[in-house]
């Protein structure tokens, strides 16, 4: 294990926020995608000569998941199996209940998670370092001027009375329209 644990320390040193740039409609509330978890994690990973698998295992309710790291030297760490039970049992249930469980294992074996801003948004007055990073990233991947209008509108008033990142969001949309001209 001395191969993988001198990876894995210097790996977790470069890992990146998992950032929350999707949302449920549900709830209207963001989250961090298993996209923007692995895309916070599998470089530093790779980096340090370790790849990252994801074993499913058969489960008659839901469905289970282990994370496991496999370093170049043949040393592997197992992270332990997660089980998630299925509230659809369909195709599309059980897709998107791996699709949970291999965000959370993965979390959980990397030590990230997203920033859990919903206890602080009533006692905290601005905007949190991680709130704005999404923002100014949902304003980068915008494609049209239109789009841009619509997530600056609602970057700008989720900082409410924060005037140094309401200064950023426009400065933000600002470059980002001139690209549209």
């Amino acid at each position: 294990m001395k191969h993988i644990s001198t990876a894995l320390v210097k790996a977790q040193k470069a890992f990146g926020p998992a950032l929350k740039t999707s949302t449920n409609p549900h709830f209207k509330s963001r989250y961090a995608d298993l996209a923007a978890c692995v895309e916070a994690v599998i470089d530093a990973l790779n980096d340090n000569g370790i790849f990252l698998l994801q074993k499913n295992y058969d489960c008659a309710d839901g469905v289970m998941v282990e994370t496991v790291f496999v370093h170049e030297s043949g040393e592997t760490l197992e992270c332990g199996i997660v089980h998630f039970p299925a509230t659809k049992r369909d195709s599309q249930g059980y897709a998107s209940c791996l699709t949970y469980a291999r965000r959370y294992s993965l979390m959980s074996a990397c030590g990230i998670a997203p920033e859990d801003d919903d206890g602080n948004s009533a006692v905290r007055k601005g905007m949190s370092m991680g709130e704005l990073a999404d923002w100014l990233s949902a304003i980068h991947a915008c494609d049209n001027a239109e789009s841009l209008k619509d997530v600056f509108s609602k970057a700008f008033k989720a900082a409410q009375s924060d005037t140094a990142s309401q200064k950023k969001i426009i400065e933000a949309k600002d470059k980002k329209k001139k690209e549209f001209e």
